[in-house]
């Protein structure tokens, strides 16, 4: 298994450098003291399995997965114990190493990895597959899972590598893309009016010229989209 290290101690990489010189299966391809720089790793090369510590400035290991499309498979290693609840949230993720990392418990990991396989994209937002209007929406923040009650949702703004959920009763701010989060939502009630903005559009209160009024938010509607929204509208 190609594989690579993130970890921002250069002690720690060096450690589990040995630890996989030590399994013959495993050939490491790089190291990398912060998790930007394997994006860009990842951006133009494939991997099978990374070993990712958790606690890094700026950019944590959680941020790390939920910046990945298709995550590989991934063990992680820290010396918190803390969030190993968390981790198994995400459907990429191995195992989890705690520092100091013996090689009896490294060689069980490995173990693991090869028998184990991914069997979906994780992305930031995580829903179930009910298409009523009960449906549930979970998104990661914190490292917390919270559930969002689909039809509450009224507006989802893209800003930067963020976007914005705006629902009846709080507004969340979420790492994450609003291609992957239009991805889960029922085409029935959510409609994307302008490359930053998706709409639910049974929350329309007004529309004029190329926007929409949505609670007290006036959302612009691209030419290319108008046509789509004026179909989906029950227009007399």
């Amino acid at each position: 298994m190609n594989c690579i290290i993130i970890d921002d101690e250069t002690t720690a990489r060096v450690i589990i450098n040995q630890l996989c010189s030590q399994i013959k299966e495993l050939n490491v391809l790089e190291e990398f003291p912060n998790a930007i720089q394997a994006m860009k790793y990842l951006n133009q090369n494939e991997v099978d399995l990374i070993f990712l510590d958790i606690h890094m400035p700026d950019f944590t290991g959680f941020d790390f997965i939920q910046s990945l499309k298709n995550p590989p498979k991934i063990i992680l290693t820290t010396s918190d114990s803390k969030f190993a609840i968390d981790a198994f949230e995400y459907d990429c993720i191995v195992d989890y190493l705690v520092k100091p990392i013996l090689l009896p418990r490294f060689e069980k990991a490995i173990q693991k990895a090869k028998n184990f396989s991914i069997k979906e994209e994780h992305t930031v937002l995580n829903t179930n597959t009910e298409t009523s209007s009960g449906n549930d929406l979970y998104i990661n923040i914190d490292r917390r899972l919270i559930k969002i009650d689909i039809p509450s949702i009224y507006l989802i703004e893209a800003k930067g590598d963020y976007i914005n959920v705006k629902t009846e009763d709080k507004n969340y701010t979420v790492h994450s893309t609003l291609k992957k989060i239009e991805e889960k939502l029922p085409e029935d009630l959510f409609l994307k009016v302008h490359r930053s903005y998706v709409i639910n559009i049974k929350k329309i209160i007004d529309i004029e010229d190329n926007s929409v009024l949505i609670k007290k938010d006036v959302i612009p509607v691209s030419r290319s989209n108008r046509p789509e929204l004026m179909k989906r509208l029950n227009l007399l």
